[in-house]
């Protein structure tokens, strides 16, 4: 269901600082935030950073070589205890040259390594695709929050004009003696309270452009306004439960803690794995040569090779490993909960985005016809004032309420565009062709 929108927001930028020859639009920012942003480019070095996990659990499995070499000068004396028997003394050199090779056959605690590495490798994936869409959305909230902050501005500057004009009008009718200083200080009153709403929306919104800039990592520039082609969608399904189901199967944060509770599985299995015998095929390749260190005597040079079969079976380890069994079950049971409260979350995130679209969008439509509701009532006003059927404070009151609700309209607008995303976020599917579709509503310039 589309239902074209019946207001137009170009009030809403008329009186807004002249913009820059070229604006940027959400796609642009986007791309700046993607290579500047500091978070996002933490969570890309955790990602590489994760992807070792696998080669490093692979090693566990497969053959290790050493390579071994020594050389040493000896320098020996022997005494005899026989009475007649001289004693020896010599100075040689020793070498020795070693190749070891091992094969593991049953290393149960590697395999389950190697498993757990496969885990981590998976949880890595989900924790950068949640990291680019918690980009995506950050940007597009600091983008629409510079935008409102925009629209705050000109509307206390509008309404601060507006209300100029009353109290210079209020003046002279007191001056006349048409209208009494009460209405001339009524005006004045509103005047200065405008005043101040203007010094707070300037400052709003310096702080909308500095958290941008944080995003972007330099100045943040002008930006492509919402224009008049944006359409309210309802989001499809329309069926909250429907939803409700994706983000148990989809949402990132879920696969990430599920992702979590694996590894801690996994974790119980290797460490009760230490109770088990390993089996490794082992060869090893030796040459030694070594002077006689007897005078007339002879050196030796030895060849050395062995193959066999080496089994190793922990009898005692002072406890260690049952106390690593408990603390891997008490993780475990950590990233069980972890897993139920990640689901909860995300149930609750979905219904409070989905809630956000289809109520956003009931509250812009309603708040478009109060936007005509309250220009009516203005002109109305106004015209009672000349014939004599309305008062001054009657006219900035009906000021107030169009100013209020033109506020209320923008402000509603952006909630709802950003609850879209929300919502594709919270179900795991928000991409950049969902911004692309934001994107084509604004108006460059």
């Amino acid at each position: 269901m589309r239902i074209p929108t019946s207001v137009s927001f170009a009030f809403l930028f008329a009186v807004a600082p002249a913009a820059q020859t070229y604006a940027s639009d959400l796609i642009d920012i986007y791309k700046e935030a993607r290579g500047s942003d500091a978070v996002y480019a933490a969570a890309r070095a955790a990602w590489s950073a994760a992807q070792e996990k696998l080669p490093q659990g692979l090693a566990g499995l497969l053959p290790q070589a050493s390579l071994s070499a020594s050389t040493q000068y000896n320098d020996r004396e022997i005494r005899f205890r026989s009475p007649g028997t001289a004693d020896a003394a010599g100075q040689f050199n020793s070498n020795a040259v070693t190749l070891s090779l091992t094969q593991p056959l049953f290393r149960p605690q590697s395999v389950t390594q190697y498993e757990q590495a496969k885990t981590q490798l998976t949880q890595a994936d989900a924790q950068f695709a949640l990291a680019a869409q918690e980009l995506m959305v950050r940007v597009a909230q600091a983008y629409f929050d510079v935008l409102l902050a925009q629209d705050n501005v000109a509307l206390a500057q509008a309404q601060k004009a507006a209300i100029a004009e009353q109290l210079a009008q209020a003046k002279r009718n007191f001056e006349v003696g048409t209208a009494t200083i009460t209405d001339q200080h009524d005006a004045q009153a509103r005047f200065d309270l405008t005043g101040s709403q203007e010094i707070a929306a300037l400052n709003d919104l310096e702080i909308k452009r500095r958290t941008l800039e944080q995003l972007i990592g330099k100045a943040a520039p002008g930006l492509s306004l919402l224009g008049k082609g944006w359409v309210l969608t309802l989001p499809q399904p329309n069926h909250m439960d429907a939803w409700v189901r994706d983000a148990h199967q989809s949402n990132l944060q879920l696969q990430v803690s599920r992702a979590g509770l694996s590894f801690a599985t996994q974790e119980v299995t290797r460490n009760r794995g230490g109770h088990l015998p390993t089996l490794d095929a082992v060869a090893t390749y030796s040459e030694a040569g070594s002077g006689s260190g007897i005078q007339g005597g002879s050196g030796t040079d030895t060849t050395s090779k062995v193959i066999g079969l080496q089994l190793a079976l922990p009898l005692y380890q002072g406890g260690l490993t049952r106390s690593r069994i408990r603390e891997a079950l008490a993780n475990e049971e950590r990233a069980r909960q972890d897993v139920e409260n990640a689901r909860r979350s995300a149930e609750l995130a979905t219904r409070q985005a989905f809630l956000g679209v289809a109520n956003g969008m009931a509250q812009v439509k309603a708040l478009q016809a109060a936007l005509v509701s309250s220009q009516s009532s203005l002109d109305s006003t106004r015209l009672g004032l000349e014939v004599g059927v309305r008062t001054q404070v009657d006219v900035l009151n009906a000021q107030q309420q169009l100013f209020s609700t033109r506020r209320d309209l923008a402000q509603a607008t952006y909630t709802y565009i950003l609850s879209l995303l929300r919502l594709k976020a919270a179900v795991g599917r928000l991409a950049e062709d969902d911004l692309a579709q934001i994107n084509a509503w604004l108006e460059r310039k």
